[in-house]
């Protein structure tokens, strides 16, 4: 390859079925990702547990940092996970895997279903490494991902050291003399995994995102949003800009709010208060007024109960206001103050049951012998 000749990497997967988890001692199966730079075959490989997006953007990030540089190009296989229309002229590619390449400047023309003229370079080399790795590792049993790393790259060192008799010169000596030069400098930061996704603001001003709610700016309640993950933040994006930015939670409160996101005064959705769900509620019966209030005084900010109380106006349409009452009953009894707990309360008759009794033995098991076994 000429000096300033576009380089390119050619990316596939293999599996690999020898990792056997030591808790359990259940072999499990790994995929193996392998690229192939174009002119040089310098050949790189790591395993990893699926082709989901993450593993397969974090192998490119891993590629990158094991080249010391980006290549123009990359052809990979047609994955599902990052090409959503495979086209020679015009792909579609998942908005994240756009985003990495984004983020290293490089160019992704994904190779065509059925066509293996368009990778044949990664193709010649997966045939080397499914010989050269895999028959290598067939008959070692690793007990972790990192392990199993560990000795696929001694593999690859192999590979590039190994002296081509066409060329009577090895890959990293190939590479070194004419592709180090025609690569892009690396960023200052590695890529960091994200996902992105549509969500719509909800009445509490939050949005969902992994099972958490997090606010945004009240002015965009019911609007379309972006949400950007990554493994520590969550972002929200408006007509793309970004109008909140959160720690991202995975345990404690579902509710994640920022108070310069709370309204003042609801002028444009002021009939959504707390004291209007209460009129509705007082309208069913003391019982259901109780649950309202109980639903709201539960929550951080009363707003975050809202959608709570939607729900269980949609439950209630409709209803016997005696049926009503015996089910919010039963579920202030319970402390079950969700839409969830509420709905299976109606679906399984339980309002029909009497309230729990204050004192309930710790277990009832027929198997369990009472006072009189040791008269």
């Amino acid at each position: 390859m000429r000096r300033g000749q576009k380089t390119s990497a050619e990316q596939v997967v293999l599996k690999l079925r020898q990792i056997v988890d030591p808790a359990t001692g259940i072999m499990r199966e790994a995929e193996i990702f392998v690229a192939v730079l174009g002119a040089s075959s310098l050949t790189y490989a790591e395993a990893t547990w699926t082709q989901t997006l993450p593993d397969w953007i974090g192998a490119h990030v891993h590629l990158f940092r094991f080249l010391g540089g980006v290549p123009r190009l990359v052809v990979p296989d047609n994955l599902k996970s990052g090409v959503h229309k495979a086209s020679f002229y015009d792909p579609e590619l998942n908005r994240s895997y756009g985003m990495m390449a984004e983020h290293y400047g490089v160019g992704v023309l994904p190779a065509r279903p059925r066509k293996p003229r368009d990778k044949a370079k990664v193709e010649a080399g997966v045939r080397f490494a499914q010989s050269y790795i895999l028959g290598r590792l067939r008959r070692q049993t690793f007990f972790s991902l990192a392990e199993c790393n560990a000795a696929i790259a001694a593999m690859v060192e192999r590979i590039n050291a190994h002296r081509m008799r066409r060329l009577g010169t090895t890959r990293r000596a190939l590479f070194e003399a004419i592709e180090r030069a025609a690569l892009r400098p690396l960023p200052e930061q590695d890529y960091t995994f994200a996902e992105w996704r549509l969500a719509r603001v909800n009445l509490d001003y939050h949005v969902e995102a992994g099972g958490f709610l997090y606010s945004v700016p009240h002015a965009l309640i019911r609007e379309q949003v972006d949400v950007r993950l990554t493994a520590r933040t969550v972002e929200v994006f408006h007509r793309g800009q970004r109008v909140a930015a959160h720690e991202r939670r995975h345990t404690g409160r579902r509710h994640g709010t920022d108070p310069d996101h709370m309204p003042s005064a609801h002028r444009r959705y002021a009939e959504w208060s707390p004291e209007r769900f209460r009129r509705w509620a007082r309208g069913i019966g003391p019982e259901t007024e109780g649950l309202v209030i109980a639903i709201l005084h539960d929550r951080p900010h009363p707003e975050q109960g809202f959608r709570t109380c939607l729900g269980i106006l949609r439950l209630y349409r409709g209803l016997d206001p005696g049926r009503a009452e015996a089910a919010s009953a039963r579920a202030v009894a319970l402390g079950a103050l969700t839409y969830k707990s509420i709905a299976s309360i109606l679906a399984n008759g339980l309002n029909r049951a009497a309230p729990p009794a204050e004192a309930v033995p710790v277990m009832l098991h027929p198997n369990l012998r009472g006072p009189r076994y040791f008269h």
